[in-house]
């Protein structure tokens, strides 16, 4: 009871101010020293009766927001059962299903027997197929074209929302979110919802800000929170090579919309950041650049981590010695080489953007390793493993692997998939551009995997998370980085990892822990608009200690990560949404009573 009182009266009064990063990391570590069964159970209390949660990503594997979702659904879902629902786009056929999702016939069979939508519009109901298994609902969206303009009007009266110099996935995006809105709309008029402890309409990113603007419009008894994972300029300055941190005090949000020809997407970001009731971001990095680009601070709602996706430790060990195995049998028999096990086993992964996520800054890096090892017996092999426009896997390493055999030389030995187009790709050119090209008498190899590894890919036919167990070493150096899940991800499963300041989690760990790798499992490198060479060196240098760290070493650095990505849990952060759940709902009845 002690315990309880002290830890309700730590979140009462410290979590109204965690867009503060000191504030995070007292809290964060505060819960790191109780049992997460004794947080949730506390939680429960206060949760809404209904809370939907609208992205893009819902049971579609696009980016990093899908790991968010994904991960903390099953936490969500311990909370609140299937009061919590997930609504994403049924962008999928009979000849293309999708992976994740499998449709219920009756999961929700009242409201659908009574559901009334558009002409045309349509849904599917039915469960996610990751841990915790929870509720979705996916809306075919392609009808309501036809309400378009209609919308679009009442959008700018309202709200001011510019959709004149609209482009791109813009018009998909809102007819989606419109959708959204309206299933929304639909399950909480059937009847068959209890409303009375409130309903949370909690929507990701602009592609669905225009839901959170029909539901502000049609049902303000509802609380609204929006999350932006990125803001749409700010990603926009740092894609167009603009320095973003050095003049970001000087950057103004709406006049940068109309340099960048981003005048919609900045419009209706805006909007639903200011009529929200409660706006949210990821990191303390994010929320410093919403507040000057879309001028309204938000509540800072960190990313965790769901630990069911990480082997236990009876199965750990052999994990480990499968993805090494494949790793090198991948690598030896494109190379026509015999790298053993006591090679290090080095990554980067992540959206395709080379500068943003310092892929640029990591190639560099390895090509300077390349040289300074060049009279040295050890070996290094690198992989680049980032989606691109990818044709198919290659024929004849797919042929060669099945032969089992490394001695036919392939004439490509970079790549192992075919790209649809080489010489617009980033990463290939300045692999080329740098001579990269893995001669025989090199102690540095690097090969680029430019494919999801969803475990069908034609090559390695092994999702990521069971290739990333068997890496001694992984570096994320980006430049902009709202949350970074990918160094998360590493040390979640043991394997220490690289960053930088620049990302939430590397200011997380910093205000947490040391930065350093052999405490906290996560080297934390400075960055800014204008140290790139020093950020290389500092990766080179930390590539050199983890090459020659002994077993007791790594053994240590392995242990360390662990303890810091179990800090980093949704068990744990998962307080921080609910915090957002209560300002929503607070606003949304102090308003409805005014």
């Amino acid at each position: 009871m002690f315990l309880y009182i002290i830890m309700m009266d730590f979140y009462k009064y410290c979590l109204p101010f965690s867009h503060c990063l000191q504030h995070i990391a007292l809290i964060s570590a505060f819960f790191c020293i109780f049992a997460p069964n004794m947080k949730l159970k506390m939680a429960k209390e206060d949760l809404p009766g209904l809370i939907f949660e609208t992205s893009w990503e819902v049971c579609n594997k696009v980016g990093g927001i899908y790991t968010v979702l994904s991960t903390k659904a099953k936490t969500l879902q311990d909370l609140s059962k299937d009061n919590i629902i997930f609504i994403g786009p049924d962008i999928w056929s009979d000849e293309n299903p999708s992976p994740f999702f499998k449709e219920s016939s009756t999961l929700f069979r009242k409201w659908r027997s009574s559901a009334v939508f558009p002409e045309g519009m349509k849904v599917r109901v039915g469960r996610w197929n990751i841990v915790g298994s929870p509720a979705v609902i996916l809306v075919d969206y392609k009808s309501l074209y036809k309400y378009k303009n209609q919308l679009y009007a009442e959008m700018w009266n309202r709200f001011h929302v510019d959709s004149l110099h609209a482009y791109g996935d813009y018009d998909e995006s809102c007819m989606f979110a419109y959708g959204a809105a309206l299933v929304i709309e639909s399950f909480c008029k059937s009847g068959g919802a209890d409303l009375s402890k409130g309903v949370i309409a909690h929507f990701d990113e602009w592609t669905t800000a225009m839901g959170l603007l029909y539901i502000k419009m049609k049902m303000p008894e509802f609380g609204t929170v929006f999350t932006t994972h990125a803001t749409c300029i700010g990603r926009s300055i740092c894609g167009n090579n603009k320095p973003l941190y050095d003049y970001l005090s000087g950057y103004n949000g709406d006049q940068m919309s109309n340099e960048l020809n981003m005048q919609s997407k900045h419009s209706l970001e805006k909007a639903a950041a200011h009529y929200s009731d409660c706006f949210t971001t990821v990191s303390d990095v994010t929320a410093r650049e919403c507040e000057q680009l879309l001028e309204r601070r938000p509540l800072v709602t960190p990313n965790g981590f769901e630990f069911d996706f990480v082997p236990a430790k009876d199965k750990f060990t052999a994990k480990r010695k499968a993805a090494r195995a494949k790793l090198l049998k991948v690598a030896n028999t494109l190379l026509s080489a015999n790298l053993d096990d006591d090679t290090l086993i080095i990554a980067t992964s992540g959206r395709n953007e080379i500068r943003n996520k310092g892929i640029d800054v990591f190639i560099d890096s390895i090509n300077a390793l390349r040289f300074t090892l060049q009279s040295s017996k050890k070996k290094v092999l690198a992989f680049i493993m980032v989606p691109a426009w990818v044709d198919e896997p290659r024929k004849d390493l797919a042929m060669a692997l099945k032969s089992r055999s490394n001695q036919a030389k392939l004439e490509n030995r970079t790549i192992t998939h075919s790209l649809h187009d080489y010489s617009s790709d980033a990463i290939y050119s300045r692999l080329n551009y740098l001579g990269m090209h893995n001669a025989d008498n090199e102690n540095v190899k690097i090969i680029y995997v430019p494919c999801y590894l969803n475990g069908d890919d034609g090559i390695f036919n092994i999702p990521y998370y069971d290739l990333l167990i068997g890496m001694d070493c992984t570096v994320f150096p980006s430049y902009y980085e709202p949350w970074g899940y990918t160094p998360l991800e590493s040390i979640s499963f043991g394997v220490p990892t690289v960053t930088t300041n620049l990302s939430g989690f590397g200011q997380w760990v910093l205000a947490n822990f040391s930065g350093s790798m052999e405490k906290s499992g996560v080297s934390v490198i400075e960055r800014n608009d204008s140290n790139y060479d020093y950020v290389v060196e500092q990766i080179v240098d930390t590539l050199l200690s983890t090459l020659s760290a002994d077993s007791i070493l790594r053994a240590k650095l392995h242990s360390s990560a662990m303890k810091t990505a179990k800090c980093a849990s949704w068990s744990n952060f998962i307080n921080f949404y609910l915090k957002a759940y209560k300002v929503a709902l607070d606003k949304a009845r102090r308003l409805g009573d005014e």
